[in-house]
C-alpha cells in the first residue's frame, strides 16, 4: 500500500485520517477541551471509526487495554490532560505489566504555554517514562503519519505495550498537506533456530519431571493447537502463568493448573520439584512465580528454557539455560514439528500424578454461608456458552473463578496481569463493544467494582449487553485475609458500606437482582443469559469465606 495524500487538513484531522489509515478503528474517551480538533474530525468518520464515551478516564484506559487483549492489535485511549492524564496512568501501567498494544493520545496544552505550568500541563514524558515503552509529544503536524507510524510499530512489536502521544491544543487546529501512511509492521519473525530445537530435545531427553508454562498474548489459533499437539506428543503436562488460563485449552488432558494467587499447594509444590521448565512467552512474573519462590533468582533449581518474543527478557531475572527470544506463534509451530520418541517418557508417572491433582483441586471448596460459591461455578460453567469472555478485577473473589473455570477458547480471558482493581467491568465494557456476537461476563467484588461503577452509565449510553456477577462479602477480602495472617485481631480499614446494587443498576435503566441463597442463582444467571440487556447479579457471601480454600473463625 502507499501513502494517500490529502490537503488542508487540521492536525486533528490527519491525526484521524492516519489512524485510520494504520487500522485503528475504535477509541474509547472522556472528552476534552485540549483535543477538541480531534473529536471535531471524529464527528466526520462516525460510521468508519468508534467512539465509546466514558464516564471516567482510567475506565476508558481499561477499556482500549482489554480491546488490544482480544484483538492483538491498539485501539486508541482519548483523554485531556493534566487530572486526565492522571486518571488514565492505571490503564497504561497495566498494558505495560500485561504487554498489551495501546495508544493514548493525551490533550496537551499549546506550544506557546509549554513550561510555564499553565493550567493542567504535565511534562508528559517524565510522568509515563517507566509506564509506556514509549512517550512522545508532537509539536509539528506535519510529522502526525511518522509519529503514528513510528507509534504503532512500538506498540505491536517485540514484547507488546503502550504508547502514550502528547497533542498540543494549537497543533491540532494547524492546517497542512500531508500523506498518511497504512499499517506496514515490519517484523522478521524467525522459527525456532534447529539448534535450538536440538538443546531442548537434549533437555527432554534427561528431563524426569518436566513441565511447560505458557504465557503471553497474541496467540493465533493455528499456535494453540500445535502447542497442545506438541504437549501430547510428548506427553508433557502444561501450566498456564498468571491471568494467561485462556493460551491453553484447559480441557486438554495435559493441562494440570494455573499459577498465581489461586494456585493450588500441590501445583506449587510440583513447579517447585521439576527438574526442567519450558517457558513459552511468560516472563516469570512475581505472581506467576509465587514472589520469585517457586522459580528462584538468579539460577533456578530447574533447568529452564526460556522461550519469549522480546530478547530483553531473556536472561533478565533467571538464568536460562537454554534462551531465545521467538514469537509464541513461530515457537509453538516449530515445537510442534519435533518429533517424539515412541517409547513412553520418563515422567509418565508424573503426568499422571499432576492430572489426579488438577481433578481433586476442581472437586470441591471450603464453603461457609447460604451461598455456595462452588456450586455458583458449577452453574456458570453449565450455563454460559463455551466461547464466553469472562473478566475480572483484582480481589479474593476472583479465586473463584481462576481456580473453577476451565477456559477453552482464546482469546476469552481477560484480567489484570498488573492487579488492578476496578478492570473487570471497563474490560467487559471492552469485550461488549469488541465482541457483541459472545457473551460477555464480569466478576467484580464489592470493593473492585465500585472502583469503576459510574462505567454502568457507559453500558446505559452505548446499549451493551453483558452479565455483572458481584460477589458482595461488605470487605476487602484480600486485604482482610493477609490481615488476618499476620495481624491478627487487628482487623482495620477493611470493611465497606456500600448502596444498594441492585438498585443503582436499575437507576442506569439496567436489569438488578440479588442472590442470597445458592437455590436462587441458576434461575438469575438463567434469565441474565436470556435477556438482550444488562444483568447485575448481586451475590451475597458470607464474610467469613476469605477464599475458595480457606474460611475466618
Amino acid at each position: 500500500m502507499t501513502a494517500t495524500q490529502v490537503e488542508n487538513r487540521t492536525g486533528g484531522q490527519l491525526l484521524v485520517d492516519s489512524l485510520l489509515a494504520l487500522g485503528v478503528n475504535t477509541g474509547f474517551c472522556v472528552p476534552g477541551e485540549s483535543y477538541l480538533a480531534v473529536l471535531d474530525a471524529l464527528f466526520d468518520v462516525k460510521e468508519q471509526f468508534e467512539l465509546i464515551t466514558c464516564r471516567n478516564e482510567g475506565g476508558a484506559a481499561f477499556m482500549a487495554e482489554a480491546y488490544g487483549k482480544l484483538k492483538a492489535k491498539p485501539a486508541a485511549c482519548f483523554v485531556t490532560r493534566g487530572p486526565g492524564a492522571c486518571n488514565a496512568s492505571i490503564g497504561i501501567h497495566t498494558a505495560l505489566q500485561d504487554s498489551t498494544p495501546l495508544l493514548l493520545f493525551i490533550g496537551q496544552v499549546s506550544r506557546d504555554q509549554l513550561g510555564r505550568e499553565a493550567f493542567q500541563e504535565v511534562n508528559y514524558r517524565e510522568m509515563f517514562k517507566p509506564l509506556a515503552k514509549w512517550v512522545t509529544e508532537i509539536d509539528d503536524a506535519r510529522r502526525i503519519p511518522e509519529i503514528l507510524q513510528r507509534a504503532w510499530q512500538i506498540a505491536t512489536s517485540g514484547r507488546p505495550g503502550p504508547v502514550v502521544v502528547a497533542l498540543p491544543e494549537d497543533m491540532l487546529t494547524d492546517t497542512v498537506a500531508r500523506s498518511v501512511l497504512p499499517a506496514q509492521t515490519v517484523r522478521f519473525d524467525p522459527p525456532l533456530p534447529a539448534t535450538a530445537q536440538d538443546a531442548i530435545r537434549a533437555e527432554l531427553a534427561q528431563a524426569k519431571r518436566p513441565l511447560i508454562i505458557v504465557g503471553g498474548g497474541g496467540w493465533t489459533e493455528d499456535a494453540r493447537q500445535a502447542l497442545a499437539n506438541f504437549a501430547s506428543d510428548w506427553h508433557l503436562p502444561v501450566v498456564a502463568s498468571f491471568r494467561r488460563q485462556d493460551v491453553f485449552n484447559n480441557l486438554h488432558p495435559n493441562y494440570i493448573g494455573e499459577l498465581g494467587t489461586s494456585v493450588s499447594p500441590q501445583l506449587a509444590k510440583r513447579v517447585e520439584e521439576a527438574d526442567l521448565l519450558l517457558v513459552i512467552g511468560s516472563r516469570l512474573s512475581e505472581m506467576t512465580t509465587n514472589g520469585y519462590t517457586l522459580v528462584q533468582s538468579p539460577v533456578p533449581a530447574q533447568r529452564l528454557i526460556h522461550l519469549h518474543p522480546d530478547e530483553a527478557e531473556i536472561n533478565k531475572v533467571f538464568r536460562a539455560t537454554v534462551g531465545v527470544a521467538v514469537s509464541v506463534n513461530e515457537a509453538s509451530t516449530s515445537l510442534a514439528s519435533m518429533s517424539a520418541s515412541p517409547q513412553a517418557p520418563a515422567w509418565a508417572d508424573w503426568l499422571a500424578a499432576a492430572q489426579t491433582a488438577y481433578a481433586d483441586n476442581l472437586a470441591s471448596a471450603n464453603i461457609i454461608g447460604d451461598v455456595n460459591m462452588f456450586a455458583v461455578m458449577q452453574t456458570v460453567n453449565l450455563l454460559a456458552p463455551h466461547d464466553a469472555i469472562y473478566t475480572n478485577g483484582a480481589g479474593n473473589y476472583t479465586g473463584w473463578l481462576h481456580r473453577f473455570h476451565r477456559y477453552s477458547t482464546y482469546p476469552s480471558q481477560l484480567a489484570p496481569t498488573s492487579g488492578a482493581m476496578g478492570y473487570g467491568l471497563p474490560a467487559a465494557i471492552a469485550a461488549a463493544v469488541t465482541e457483541p456476537d459472545r457473551t460477555t461476563i464480569c466478576f467484580a467484588g464489592d470493593g473492585c467494582f465500585m472502583m469503576n461503577a459510574q462505567e454502568l452509565a457507559t453500558i446505559a449510553r452505548h446499549q451493551l449487553k453483558l452479565i455483572i456477577l458481584l460477589i458482595n462479602n461488605g470487605v476487602y477480602g484480600t486485604i482482610r485475609m493477609h490481615q488476618e495472617k499476620h495481624y491478627p485481631d487487628r482487623k482495620i480499614a477493611t470493611r465497606l458500606e456500600n448502596p444498594d446494587f441492585v438498585a443503582y443498576a436499575k437507576s442506569f435503566g439496567l436489569n438488578g437482582v440479588r442472590v442470597t441463597k445458592t437455590s436462587e442463582f441458576e434461575a438469575a444467571f438463567a434469565n441474565a443469559l436470556d435477556s438482550t440487556e444488562t444483568t447485575l447479579i448481586e451475590i451475597m457471601v458470607d464474610p467469613r469465606q476469605v477464599s475458595t480454600r480457606s474460611v475466618a473463625a
